[in-house]
Protein backbone atom coordinates (compact mmCIF):
# COMPACT_ATOMS: atom_id res chain seq x y z
CA UNK A 1 0.00 0.00 0.00
CA UNK A 2 1.47 3.59 -0.88
CA UNK A 3 0.05 7.03 0.69
CA UNK A 4 0.91 10.19 -0.92
CA UNK A 5 0.90 13.73 0.42
CA UNK A 6 0.63 16.20 -2.06
CA UNK A 7 0.19 20.43 -0.66
CA UNK A 8 -2.23 23.24 -2.55
CA UNK A 9 -0.91 25.88 -3.91
CA UNK A 10 -1.62 29.64 -2.70
CA UNK A 11 -0.68 31.95 -6.13
CA UNK A 12 0.92 35.60 -5.23
CA UNK A 13 1.98 37.20 -8.56
CA UNK A 14 2.28 36.22 -12.43
CA UNK A 15 -0.87 33.79 -12.77
CA UNK A 16 -1.72 33.38 -16.37
CA UNK A 17 1.79 34.12 -17.55
CA UNK A 18 2.52 30.47 -16.68
CA UNK A 19 0.19 29.72 -19.88
CA UNK A 20 2.09 27.68 -22.77
CA UNK A 21 0.73 29.84 -25.55
CA UNK A 22 1.89 33.83 -23.38
CA UNK A 23 5.37 31.85 -21.79
CA UNK A 24 6.78 30.71 -25.63
CA UNK A 25 6.56 33.95 -27.05
CA UNK A 26 7.03 36.37 -24.06
CA UNK A 27 8.46 34.14 -20.90
CA UNK A 28 6.47 34.37 -17.79
CA UNK A 29 6.69 33.84 -14.06
CA UNK A 30 5.39 33.37 -11.03
CA UNK A 31 5.44 34.34 -7.06
CA UNK A 32 3.83 30.90 -5.16
CA UNK A 33 3.78 28.85 -2.08
CA UNK A 34 3.04 26.01 -0.92
CA UNK A 35 0.46 25.65 2.65
CA UNK A 36 -0.01 22.85 4.89
CA UNK A 37 -3.59 21.64 3.07
CA UNK A 38 -2.65 18.72 1.61
CA UNK A 39 -4.44 15.62 -0.79
CA UNK A 40 -3.82 12.12 0.20
CA UNK A 41 -3.95 9.43 -2.59
CA UNK A 42 -4.11 5.93 -1.43
CA UNK A 43 -2.86 3.21 -4.05
CA UNK A 44 -2.72 -0.95 -3.52
CA UNK A 45 -2.91 -3.29 -5.67
CA UNK A 46 -7.00 -4.88 -5.98
CA UNK A 47 -7.50 -8.20 -4.55
CA UNK A 48 -8.55 -10.41 -7.51
CA UNK A 49 -11.74 -12.01 -5.88
CA UNK A 50 -14.50 -9.51 -7.26
CA UNK A 51 -15.85 -9.49 -10.98
CA UNK A 52 -13.98 -5.94 -11.86
CA UNK A 53 -10.26 -5.39 -11.36
CA UNK A 54 -10.31 -1.19 -10.85
CA UNK A 55 -11.79 0.13 -7.94
CA UNK A 56 -11.76 4.04 -7.76
CA UNK A 57 -12.87 6.52 -5.26
CA UNK A 58 -13.04 9.98 -5.25
CA UNK A 59 -16.42 12.15 -5.17
CA UNK A 60 -17.40 9.21 -7.16
CA UNK A 61 -16.89 5.40 -6.88
CA UNK A 62 -15.60 3.64 -10.19
CA UNK A 63 -15.38 -0.23 -10.55
CA UNK A 64 -14.87 -1.40 -13.66
CA UNK A 65 -13.06 -3.94 -15.46
CA UNK A 66 -11.65 -2.19 -18.74
CA UNK A 67 -9.69 1.14 -18.32
CA UNK A 68 -11.03 2.86 -20.99
CA UNK A 69 -14.54 2.95 -19.00
CA UNK A 70 -13.13 4.97 -16.10
CA UNK A 71 -14.87 8.14 -16.24
CA UNK A 72 -12.39 10.29 -14.71
CA UNK A 73 -10.18 11.35 -17.00
CA UNK A 74 -6.72 12.20 -14.83
CA UNK A 75 -7.00 8.12 -13.65
CA UNK A 76 -7.53 6.80 -16.81
CA UNK A 77 -5.13 8.73 -18.46
CA UNK A 78 -2.89 8.46 -16.09
CA UNK A 79 -3.35 4.65 -15.67
CA UNK A 80 -2.58 4.02 -19.60
CA UNK A 81 0.18 6.36 -19.47
CA UNK A 82 1.97 4.36 -16.71
CA UNK A 83 0.44 0.78 -17.41
CA UNK A 84 -1.24 0.76 -14.07
CA UNK A 85 -3.49 -2.32 -13.77
CA UNK A 86 -5.72 -3.91 -11.17
CA UNK A 87 -5.56 -1.15 -9.02
CA UNK A 88 -7.72 0.32 -5.94
CA UNK A 89 -7.35 3.88 -5.29
CA UNK A 90 -8.59 6.42 -2.84
CA UNK A 91 -8.64 9.72 -2.60
CA UNK A 92 -9.44 12.54 -0.21
CA UNK A 93 -8.43 15.72 0.82
CA UNK A 94 -8.62 18.90 3.45
CA UNK A 95 -9.77 21.59 0.82
CA UNK A 96 -12.60 21.10 -1.84
CA UNK A 97 -11.85 20.71 -5.64
CA UNK A 98 -12.65 23.09 -7.95
CA UNK A 99 -11.71 25.67 -5.42
CA UNK A 100 -8.53 27.89 -7.07
CA UNK A 101 -5.87 25.98 -5.12
CA UNK A 102 -4.39 23.96 -7.87
CA UNK A 103 -6.43 20.78 -6.37
CA UNK A 104 -6.56 19.04 -9.42
CA UNK A 105 -2.91 19.08 -10.45
CA UNK A 106 -2.12 18.45 -6.76
CA UNK A 107 -3.92 15.37 -7.32
CA UNK A 108 -2.68 14.33 -10.59
CA UNK A 109 1.08 14.65 -8.95
CA UNK A 110 0.54 13.07 -6.20
CA UNK A 111 -1.38 9.96 -7.98
CA UNK A 112 1.83 9.94 -10.29
CA UNK A 113 3.84 9.74 -7.14
CA UNK A 114 1.95 6.66 -5.87
CA UNK A 115 1.55 4.90 -9.39
CA UNK A 116 5.55 5.12 -9.54
CA UNK A 117 6.14 3.70 -5.58
CA UNK A 118 3.72 0.90 -6.61
CA UNK A 119 5.87 -0.07 -9.15
CA UNK A 120 9.12 0.03 -6.74
CA UNK A 121 9.74 3.37 -9.13
CA UNK A 122 11.71 6.41 -7.71
CA UNK A 123 10.43 9.44 -9.50
CA UNK A 124 11.86 13.05 -8.64
CA UNK A 125 10.12 16.26 -8.42
CA UNK A 126 10.50 17.36 -11.60
CA UNK A 127 10.01 14.23 -13.49
CA UNK A 128 6.44 14.45 -11.31
CA UNK A 129 5.68 17.75 -12.29
CA UNK A 130 6.55 17.59 -16.12
CA UNK A 131 4.90 14.26 -16.38
CA UNK A 132 1.40 15.80 -14.59
CA UNK A 133 1.41 19.10 -16.88
CA UNK A 134 1.45 16.08 -19.98
CA UNK A 135 -1.26 14.16 -18.23
CA UNK A 136 -3.23 17.24 -17.71
CA UNK A 137 -2.59 19.63 -20.80
CA UNK A 138 -2.50 17.27 -23.34
CA UNK A 139 -4.01 13.75 -22.51
CA UNK A 140 -6.75 15.46 -20.68
CA UNK A 141 -6.71 18.02 -23.23
CA UNK A 142 -7.83 20.77 -20.06
CA UNK A 143 -6.83 24.47 -20.55
CA UNK A 144 -4.48 25.90 -18.01
CA UNK A 145 -1.48 27.25 -17.02
CA UNK A 146 1.60 24.84 -15.61
CA UNK A 147 2.84 26.73 -12.33
CA UNK A 148 -0.05 24.45 -10.58
CA UNK A 149 1.77 20.89 -11.31
CA UNK A 150 5.19 22.20 -10.79
CA UNK A 151 4.61 24.21 -6.98
CA UNK A 152 2.50 20.96 -5.85
CA UNK A 153 5.70 18.72 -6.46
CA UNK A 154 8.66 21.07 -5.75
CA UNK A 155 6.50 22.55 -2.96
CA UNK A 156 7.83 25.64 -0.93
CA UNK A 157 8.16 29.20 -1.37
CA UNK A 158 9.41 29.81 -4.96
CA UNK A 159 9.63 32.15 -7.90
CA UNK A 160 8.81 29.90 -11.25
CA UNK A 161 10.16 30.96 -14.16
CA UNK A 162 8.79 29.85 -17.88
CA UNK A 163 10.09 30.23 -21.30
CA UNK A 164 10.41 28.27 -24.20
CA UNK A 165 13.09 25.45 -23.04
CA UNK A 166 10.17 24.95 -20.41
CA UNK A 167 10.48 25.92 -16.33
CA UNK A 168 13.05 26.64 -13.72
CA UNK A 169 12.58 26.35 -9.82
CA UNK A 170 13.71 28.93 -8.23
CA UNK A 171 13.51 29.32 -3.59
CA UNK A 172 12.72 32.91 -2.64
CA UNK A 173 15.52 33.41 0.05
CA UNK A 174 13.79 35.14 2.64
CA UNK A 175 14.33 34.96 6.38
CA UNK A 176 12.52 33.13 8.83
CA UNK A 177 10.97 35.49 10.87
CA UNK A 178 10.44 37.84 7.76
CA UNK A 179 8.62 35.10 6.23
CA UNK A 180 6.33 33.76 9.65
CA UNK A 181 5.33 37.97 9.49
CA UNK A 182 4.09 36.92 5.62
CA UNK A 183 2.54 34.56 6.98
CA UNK A 184 0.68 36.16 9.97
CA UNK A 185 -0.32 39.00 7.83
CA UNK A 186 -2.01 36.79 5.40
CA UNK A 187 -6.09 35.54 5.76
CA UNK A 188 -7.48 33.42 3.72
CA UNK A 189 -11.46 32.39 3.49
CA UNK A 190 -13.73 30.23 1.91
CA UNK A 191 -16.31 31.87 -0.69
CA UNK A 192 -18.24 28.83 -0.98
CA UNK A 193 -18.52 29.07 -4.99
CA UNK A 194 -16.65 26.48 -6.71
CA UNK A 195 -15.81 25.84 -10.25
CA UNK A 196 -13.79 24.01 -12.83
CA UNK A 197 -10.80 26.27 -13.69
CA UNK A 198 -10.40 24.90 -17.12
CA UNK A 199 -14.01 26.31 -17.41
CA UNK A 200 -13.16 29.53 -16.46
CA UNK A 201 -9.57 29.56 -18.55
CA UNK A 202 -11.93 28.83 -22.02
CA UNK A 203 -14.46 31.66 -21.47
CA UNK A 204 -11.59 34.09 -20.88
CA UNK A 205 -9.82 33.54 -23.80
CA UNK A 206 -12.68 33.41 -26.07
CA UNK A 207 -14.01 36.90 -25.12
CA UNK A 208 -11.08 39.29 -23.99
CA UNK A 209 -9.45 41.11 -26.45
CA UNK A 210 -6.13 39.44 -27.41
CA UNK A 211 -4.18 42.05 -27.48
CA UNK A 212 -5.16 44.01 -24.09
CA UNK A 213 -4.65 40.69 -22.43
CA UNK A 214 -1.34 40.05 -23.71
CA UNK A 215 -0.69 43.90 -22.34
CA UNK A 216 -2.30 43.00 -18.55
CA UNK A 217 -0.37 40.05 -18.80
CA UNK A 218 3.25 41.45 -19.59
CA UNK A 219 1.94 44.10 -16.61
CA UNK A 220 1.77 41.33 -14.02
CA UNK A 221 4.62 39.31 -15.48
CA UNK A 222 6.89 42.80 -14.26
CA UNK A 223 5.09 42.91 -10.84
CA UNK A 224 6.80 39.45 -10.03
CA UNK A 225 9.89 41.11 -9.98
CA UNK A 226 8.56 43.74 -7.86
CA UNK A 227 7.05 41.72 -5.38
CA UNK A 228 10.68 39.43 -5.38
CA UNK A 229 12.27 42.77 -4.24
CA UNK A 230 9.55 43.32 -0.81
CA UNK A 231 10.35 39.76 -0.18
CA UNK A 232 14.01 39.66 -0.25
CA UNK A 233 15.35 42.88 0.66
CA UNK A 234 14.81 43.18 4.36
CA UNK A 235 14.62 47.35 4.22
CA UNK A 236 11.76 46.73 2.20
CA UNK A 237 8.43 47.41 3.89
CA UNK A 238 6.02 44.31 4.15
CA UNK A 239 3.08 46.08 3.49
CA UNK A 240 4.11 46.65 0.31
CA UNK A 241 3.52 43.30 -0.41
CA UNK A 242 -0.34 43.26 0.38
CA UNK A 243 -0.85 47.13 -1.11
CA UNK A 244 0.93 44.83 -4.64
CA UNK A 245 -1.97 41.68 -4.41
CA UNK A 246 -4.23 44.83 -4.40
CA UNK A 247 -3.02 45.71 -7.60
CA UNK A 248 -2.14 42.76 -9.31
CA UNK A 249 -5.92 41.49 -8.23
CA UNK A 250 -7.68 44.60 -10.07
CA UNK A 251 -5.16 43.66 -12.86
CA UNK A 252 -6.18 40.50 -13.43
CA UNK A 253 -10.11 41.35 -13.25
CA UNK A 254 -9.64 43.00 -16.64
CA UNK A 255 -8.07 40.24 -18.02
CA UNK A 256 -11.87 38.51 -18.09
CA UNK A 257 -14.70 38.78 -17.53
CA UNK A 258 -15.29 35.38 -15.62
CA UNK A 259 -12.67 36.08 -13.04
CA UNK A 260 -14.51 37.73 -10.90
CA UNK A 261 -18.27 37.89 -9.97
CA UNK A 262 -20.38 40.78 -8.38
CA UNK A 263 -20.35 38.43 -5.03
CA UNK A 264 -16.84 38.03 -4.73
CA UNK A 265 -16.08 41.81 -5.43
CA UNK A 266 -18.47 42.89 -2.67
CA UNK A 267 -16.61 40.59 -0.22
CA UNK A 268 -13.41 42.08 -1.23
CA UNK A 269 -14.11 45.44 -0.69
CA UNK A 270 -15.93 44.12 2.40
CA UNK A 271 -12.38 43.13 3.24
CA UNK A 272 -10.22 46.31 2.10
CA UNK A 273 -13.58 48.52 3.65
CA UNK A 274 -12.65 46.10 7.41
CA UNK A 275 -8.41 47.13 6.94
CA UNK A 276 -7.12 44.89 4.66
CA UNK A 277 -4.08 46.38 2.30
CA UNK A 278 -5.02 44.08 -0.65
CA UNK A 279 -5.79 40.68 -1.48
CA UNK A 280 -6.67 38.56 -4.88
CA UNK A 281 -9.50 35.89 -5.40
CA UNK A 282 -6.33 32.09 -5.86
CA UNK A 283 -6.42 30.47 -8.67
CA UNK A 284 -8.26 31.62 -12.08
CA UNK A 285 -11.34 32.95 -10.78
CA UNK A 286 -15.00 32.71 -10.69
CA UNK A 287 -14.84 31.54 -6.97
CA UNK A 288 -13.04 29.67 -4.33
CA UNK A 289 -10.53 31.40 -1.78
CA UNK A 290 -10.22 34.82 -0.93
CA UNK A 291 -6.92 35.38 0.39
CA UNK A 292 -6.26 39.07 2.17
CA UNK A 293 -3.59 40.55 3.43
CA UNK A 294 -3.95 42.36 6.89
CA UNK A 295 -2.10 43.97 9.59
CA UNK A 296 -2.54 42.26 12.88
CA UNK A 297 -4.33 45.31 14.21
CA UNK A 298 -6.85 44.95 11.72
CA UNK A 299 -7.19 41.29 11.53
CA UNK A 300 -10.13 41.02 14.00
CA UNK A 301 -12.04 43.24 11.91
CA UNK A 302 -11.36 41.71 8.85
CA UNK A 303 -12.95 38.76 10.79
CA UNK A 304 -16.19 40.24 11.77
CA UNK A 305 -16.35 41.63 8.02
CA UNK A 306 -16.28 38.10 6.82
CA UNK A 307 -18.47 36.80 9.70
CA UNK A 308 -20.38 34.46 6.58
CA UNK A 309 -17.17 33.13 5.36
CA UNK A 310 -15.12 29.82 6.63
CA UNK A 311 -11.65 31.22 7.67
CA UNK A 312 -8.86 28.76 7.42
CA UNK A 313 -5.76 29.35 9.04
CA UNK A 314 -2.77 28.27 7.58
CA UNK A 315 1.33 27.41 7.86
CA UNK A 316 3.62 27.74 4.67
CA UNK A 317 5.20 24.52 4.01
CA UNK A 318 8.02 22.96 2.16
CA UNK A 319 7.75 19.37 1.25
CA UNK A 320 6.10 18.98 -2.22
CA UNK A 321 4.62 15.84 -2.72
CA UNK A 322 5.82 12.95 -0.95
CA UNK A 323 5.25 9.04 -0.10
CA UNK A 324 4.39 9.18 3.64
CA UNK A 325 3.21 5.24 3.70
CA UNK A 326 5.28 2.48 2.17
CA UNK A 327 4.29 -1.29 2.18
CA UNK A 328 5.57 -3.17 -0.90
CA UNK A 329 3.47 -5.76 -2.00
CA UNK A 330 3.81 -9.54 -3.46
CA UNK A 331 1.52 -9.23 -5.61
CA UNK A 332 1.44 -11.03 -9.62
CA UNK A 333 -0.66 -9.41 -12.07
CA UNK A 334 -2.77 -10.98 -14.36
CA UNK A 335 -1.48 -12.16 -17.92
CA UNK A 336 -3.12 -9.25 -20.26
Amino acid sequence: MIITQTPFRMSFFGGGTDMENFFKEYGGAVLSTTFDKYCYVNVRHLPQFFDYSTELSYSKTERVTDIDDIKHPAIRNAMKMLDMREIRLTYEADLPARSGLGTSSSFAVGMLNAFYALKGKYADKRRLATEAIYLERELCKEAGGWQDQVAASFGGFNRINFNEDGYEVLPVIISPDRKKELNNNLMMFFTGFTRFSSDIQKINSTENDKKNKILQLKEMLSLVDDAEKILVEKNKNLDEFGRMLDYTWKLKRKTGKAVSTNNIDELYARGLEAGALGGKLLGAGGGGFLVFYVQPEYQESVRKAMKDLLYIPFEFEDSGTRVIHYTPETYELKEK
